[in-house]
């Protein structure tokens, strides 16, 4: 008789602009499948904002990394060199189209929509769906039409994930999940929290997941 595998709990802090969140995710991701059998993911993914005050319609990304870094375009460049190569190698895609950075709060309302009404499957679906749509084709995360695309996309329900966004349905509740994370210490993302206890920051390589999944499954035998 063959063993279930051990079920571990994944909160994943992320924005859904962050490139380094997209990666992390990839990476988790494919640690997870090199166990396949051994050990199953439960995903939960937090929010963080990395612009909460931005408006609608974005910034230009450029200009933007530009004031809140005070990089300069030629180190800015090296950095989406460097972070298309990482994604390529995990199989994502980085598109060089996506030159304007957005406001991402009503994601992270339809996120814990699916949090309290959907499984780990549709969650896990629509975040890379997510980062998909913004990073790969560089659409605006904050556009309704192009939620409502996703969510219909991902065969979710698109009448409740269109009542969500005309109201403001679940804002106090994202709200209160970014103070949490934010009061526990992390002011940066990707933040991968496993079992309530194991912290993970950063968008660590393939084998650095596997091996601390490997650990902690191993803990719980």
């Amino acid at each position: 008789m063959t063993a279930s595998p051990i079920t571990l709990k994944i909160d994943f802090v992320s924005d859904v602009v962050c490139p380094w969140c997209a990666i992390g995710l990839a990476a988790l991701s494919q640690a997870a499948g090199r166990l396949a059998g051994q050990v199953a993911l439960d995903w939960h993914f937090q929010p963080f904002e990395l612009n909460p005050g931005m408006g609608p319609g974005g910034e230009d990304l450029f200009e933007h990394l530009a004031a809140k870094y005070g990089s300069a375009p030629e180190q800015l460049r090296q950095m989406h060199a460097a972070i298309a190569e990482r994604g390529a190698a995990l199989g994502f895609a980085f598109s060089e189209r996506r030159t304007r950075i957005y406001n991402t709060f009503d994601a992270h309302r339809l996120l814990h929509w699916l949090e309290e009404q959907g499984g780990a499957g549709q969650r896990l679906a629509f975040k890379r769906a997510l980062f998909k749509s913004y990073f790969t084709d560089a659409e605006d995360p904050g556009e309704h039409a192009v939620l409502l695309r996703l969510v219909r996309a991902a065969g979710l329900d698109e009448a409740r994930a269109r009542a969500v966004l005309q109201s403001d349905e679940y804002a106090a509740a994202v709200r209160e999940r970014e103070a949490f994370y934010q009061g526990q210490g992390i002011h940066s993302v990707p933040a991968v929290i496993i079992n309530d206890r194991h912290l993970i920051q950063g968008g660590q390589p393939v084998e650095v997941f596997e091996q601390a999944l490997r650990q902690i499954a191993a803990q719980q035998v």
